[in-house]
């Protein structure tokens, strides 16, 4: 036996593939959008939020976007500037209102035209379009009422080109004409002035890109840049709303979104996991002594355990308060439940590390990630009770607390609300942490066969359905297996091994016995002992060996952990039954060629773990104890020694990684138990006892004397 086994090719290659596979999945967490990023979709201008986006932290900054759109917007409210009214204009429209009229005035006078003529002349004009009934109006009314006329048209297109009048605005000016008319005047004179000033009403006032340029870049440079804030836990973009470009702002100014993936990430991102990928293999290579390193099965839950929570903690980093409440600690104590402390601390810290990489609030999220998931592991203790659990429910609780307290008040302080929604998500991490860890391995138990300190107390209780069958159809076997149970259970506890699991193996592993208990001799009526010696070797050996597939065979029938049934295989391991073989070998003379020692060879495999190790030494000293009865302390180490002896020679122990200290440890823990169970007894005499009566009258006869 070598004190350090090295690991088979297969399991070293399924080590590193695992690594490698871990770490490619841990790097696509990182980078792809899913994580590093603080959401699971595309942050870009113009898409629907698909959950409700907070600000993680206090911030507050000058808002660029936020400025502009309030510039354009100040902008935009500028009215465009015209020029003032010019008067030259006005002049020149009343000059020509005037020459009209005069013209009009001349076709009325000249007595030459016959009133036909006269509408031909009017028909004419160039500059005003008269209707016929109005030109009919012009030639019918007298001098007097025409020179009032003419005035008050002078007066009328005087007043309105005063008025600023742009170019978009002349139908409307035409339109207000008659409200300026003189009510001194008929209606028919005051519709004969509106038509004859509205053909005269053009702009005066026109567009100036100088003056409007000028008043919006005014509009512009009077107002502050605006500056942004947001609370902790603030709604930035609530669900369902379209995310605009101040929103985009805010995220790169919180850290939530990065224009693209940069080179930086990526690199970041690969030295994180390489380091992590260096770690968990050193910490190993060192410890080599662990089980769940040898056992493909065992190494396919851990990472993906690893994995999955990996996933689940960047999935919830877009939230201000549900990292925090994320339970990750869980995946902690789930290993530690499964495969020992030391396998859930040390995957804890790359876990820790990883889930909280990258993101805004790293600086606190990371401490309060691993402090806590260390400090629930430390309470969760080996996980025999419930109360185990709600302890480490309530650690990772006060730990969170004062994680918090210490990394994030002092930088980030939160309102009176922040502080109870804090208290209340980091109470609710503790909790659902122990509650899936508590359902998870009782699932982890029940699909892939592994062994918890839970199942191993339930199963091995002694109103279990097995060990009842046990106990009622074999009881000198089932004597015999608390006995070895004894053995290998203290001795584990001093090399370090599951004491738990080899107490419960060894409760089991004779358990095939129980389906012919007569054939073996501790269950026989003393007086009526079979030794069997005159049967045939072959078929006595054939029936001894057989115990060990009953044994899978009841193991398979009552559910039991697959880990169980290692230690009814693994507790003879590739030994032959001796005592038949020697019989077979003394009827034939001892020709060795004439006997198959393969026939009393037990099917193994050979002890492949220390707690299996640990049943094979204890079942062979106890039976050897049981049948020697030593009486001094130096015949039973003599006797440990032997059978440890034993079995180094036919190499059971190569597959373990037992040391020669572990041996050592081993034989003291044997001696120690075994003293207890042979020491050495007082012999009493055989002393007449007296009857109840005359007893009783005695000691009425002593009492009378007081």
């Amino acid at each position: 036996m070598s004190a350090r086994n090295p690991v088979s090719t297969r399991i070293r290659v399924l080590q590193i593939g695992l690594i490698v596979a871990v770490s490619l999945a841990s790097f696509a967490t990182l980078t792809l959008p899913i994580s590093l990023r603080s959401t699971n979709q595309s942050l870009t201008v113009g898409d629907v939020a698909q959950i409700t986006l907070q600000s993680p932290r206090d911030i507050e900054y000058v808002s660029d976007i936020r400025t502009e759109e309030s510039r354009k917007a100040a902008e935009s409210a500028v009215q465009p500037v015209y020029s003032q009214p010019d008067p030259a204009i006005a002049r020149q429209q009343i000059e020509r209102l005037r020459t009209a009229m005069q013209y009009i005035t001349s076709v009325r006078a000249n007595p030459g035209f016959t009133v036909d003529e006269r509408k031909s002349n009017l028909v004419a004009l160039s500059d005003v379009r008269l209707q016929l009934a109005t030109i009919d109006y012009v030639l019918g009314i007298s001098d007097s009422r025409w020179e009032i006329v003419q005035a008050e048209a002078v007066r009328v297109l005087e007043l309105s080109m005063r008025r600023a009048i742009y170019e978009d605005k002349v139908e409307s000016t035409q339109a207000g004409i008659s409200s300026s008319v003189s009510l001194t005047l008929n209606e028919q004179q005051s519709a004969l002035v509106t038509e004859l000033v509205a053909a005269f009403i053009v702009p005066n006032s026109f567009f100036s890109e100088e003056l409007t340029t000028a008043a919006r870049q005014a509009a512009r440079d009077n107002l502050k840049p605006i500056v942004q804030t947001y609370k902790t836990g603030e709604t930035i973009v609530p669900s369902g709303e379209i995310i605009t470009p101040a929103d985009v702002e805010a995220f790169q100014q919180l850290g939530m979104i990065r224009p693209g993936q940069r080179w930086e990430d990526m690199l970041g991102a690969a030295a994180i996991i390489l380091l992590s990928a260096a770690l968990v293999p050193l910490y190993f290579y060192r410890r080599k002594r662990l089980a769940v390193m040898s056992d493909p099965r065992s190494l396919f839950v851990v990472a993906v355990i690893f994995v999955v929570f990996l996933i689940g903690a960047r999935l919830f980093t877009d939230r201000t308060l549900a990292p925090y409440g994320y339970p990750l600690q869980a995946a902690g104590l789930l290993l530690t439940t499964l495969f020992g402390l030391e396998v859930g601390f040390v995957i804890s810290i790359p876990l820790c590390l990883l889930a909280a990489y990258g993101l805004s609030n790293t600086f606190d999220l990371a401490p309060y990630y691993l402090l806590t998931s260390l400090v629930g592991l430390l309470a969760l203790g080996p996980a025999r009770r419930f109360w185990g659990f709600l302890r480490a429910g309530i650690a990772i609780t006060l730990s969170g607390f004062a994680v918090l307290m210490a990394y994030r008040l002092p930088f980030f302080p939160p309102d009176w609300l922040g502080i109870v929604q804090f208290l209340g998500i980091v109470a609710f991490s503790g909790f659902a942490a122990a509650s899936i860890t508590l359902l998870l391995q009782y699932l982890f138990a029940q699909m892939l066969g592994l062994t918890t300190a839970l199942q191993l107390l339930d199963i091995s209780r002694p109103d279990s359905p097995l060990l009842q069958f046990f106990l009622r159809s074999a009881p000198g076997t089932y004597q015999h297996s608390l006995q070895v149970a004894n053995l290998a259970e203290q001795a584990a506890e001093k090399i370090g091994a599951d004491p738990l699991l080899t107490r419960v193996g060894a409760q089991f592993h004779d358990i095939g016995k129980a389906l012919n208990p007569t054939f073996f001799i501790e269950n026989q009526i003393p007086g009526s002992v079979n030794t069997h010696q005159d049967d045939n070797p072959e078929e006595v050996a054939a029936t001894i060996i057989r115990h060990v597939t009953d044994g899978v065979l009841l193991a398979k029938k009552h559910r039991l952990p697959r880990r169980l049934h290692d230690f009814i295989l693994e507790h003879h391991g590739t030994l032959i039954t001796r005592y038949q073989y020697t019989q077979a070998m003394e009827a034939i003379g001892g020709d060795v060629t004439k006997v198959d020692i393969e026939k009393f060879r037990y099917p193994g495999p050979r002890p492949a773990s220390r707690e299996s190790a640990l049943l094979m030494l204890a079942d062979a000293t106890e039976a050897r104890a049981r049948a020697e009865r030593p009486a001094t302390d130096d015949d039973l180490r003599m006797l440990v020694q032997s059978v440890i002896e034993t079995v180094q020679k036919f190499n059971q122990l190569d597959d373990t990684l037992l040391t020669l200290r572990d041996l050592n440890l081993i034989t003291e823990s044997f001696v120690t138990t075994l003293r207890g169970i042979y020491h050495p007894r007082i012999q009493y005499p055989n002393a007449k006892v007296p009857d109840q009566d005359s007893t009783m009258i005695s000691m009425r006869k002593e009492n009378d004397k007081y």
